[in-house]
Formats: C-alpha cells, structure tokens, sequence
C-alpha cells in the first residue's frame, strides 16, 4: 500500500490544483516553502506532496533525518503511479487538454490493463484509472496473472 508519493513541478500550484480537481480532492500549502500537498481524502490517508522543480530528497546523517534541498533536476524522470480517481476518463482528458499535458486512453489490448496516461507538466507519468478501470487493475495483479505476464519471481540470493 503507497500512502504518499512526492513530486517536483515547475508549477506546484498548477500541478497540485489539477491533481485535486482530477482526484475530487483539495491542495494544501505544505512544510517546505512553494509546496503542496494534495489529498482526496479516502479511507488510506493517500496523497500527493508536489515539491518546486529540482528539490529532492537527500538522506540525513547519524541520527539526522532526511532533509529536503534544492539541485538540478532532469525534466523526464523515472517515477510514475497508478492512481485510481473519481474523475471520468472524459474529465480527464478535457483537464489534461485544458493544461496543455499529453493524455492518452490505453486500452487492455495495448497495455496489460486499461488506464489513461497523465503527463503533468508534460514530464511525469500518471496512470489514472477512473471509476470502472480499477477492477481490471485489480484483476491483473493478481499472483497466477502477474506470474503469466512477468514469469517466475526472482529468488533471494544468499549474500
């Protein structure tokens, strides 16, 4: 279960009111100055921290905890997340039209479920399943379907 993720934006704000339209959630100002949390509030306390482009996380020292800084950022980055929401897959592409973001409806035949890509910022990946979607989700992370799609899984190497 992923309760938060965080994310960098060149518009927190932007990215953080659009989340919570999609998400029918609210932003929030956050700890850090020019962030934003985004939550919809269900029953997993799940959220979206979206960070000014180029902070990042950086671990602490002895008994320190992580600390948050400014650095160079790369604009396409590895992270990404499915996410299920209220929004209907109509909405979604209307918001993601409205902002000027890539939005693409991928359908099981072409991807292992159904899910809309969600480019914020054109940069980072979102993979919204709205209200219907999450079954088939649901349905194909399961062990026997996630071990025909992926195989075996890999087993411990004693070290």
């Amino acid at each position: 279960m992923i309760h938060h993720i965080s994310i960098d934006a060149y518009d927190p704000l932007r990215v953080a009111n659009v989340l919570a339209e999609i998400w029918q959630g609210k932003a929030y100002q956050f700890f850090y100055p020019g962030s934003y949390n985004v939550m919809p509030f269900d029953s997993y306390g799940t959220g979206i921290v979206v960070f000014p482009y180029g902070t990042v996380w950086t671990p602490g020292t002895d008994i320190k905890p992580a600390q948050l800084q400014p650095s160079v950022s790369t604009d396409l980055v590895a992270i990404h997340a499915a996410i299920s929401v209220p929004a209907t897959g109509q909405q979604i592409e209307q918001i993601g039209q409205r902002e000027g973001w890539r939005v693409l409806v991928r359908n099981q035949e072409d991807s292992i479920f159904s899910l809309i890509e969600f480019w914020v910022e054109n940069r980072i990946l979102f993979e919204f399943l709205p209200p219907g979607f999450e079954t088939q989700y649901l349905q194909t992370m399961q062990p026997e379907k996630i071990e025909q799609i992926l195989g075996q899984p890999i087993q411990p190497i004693a070290v």
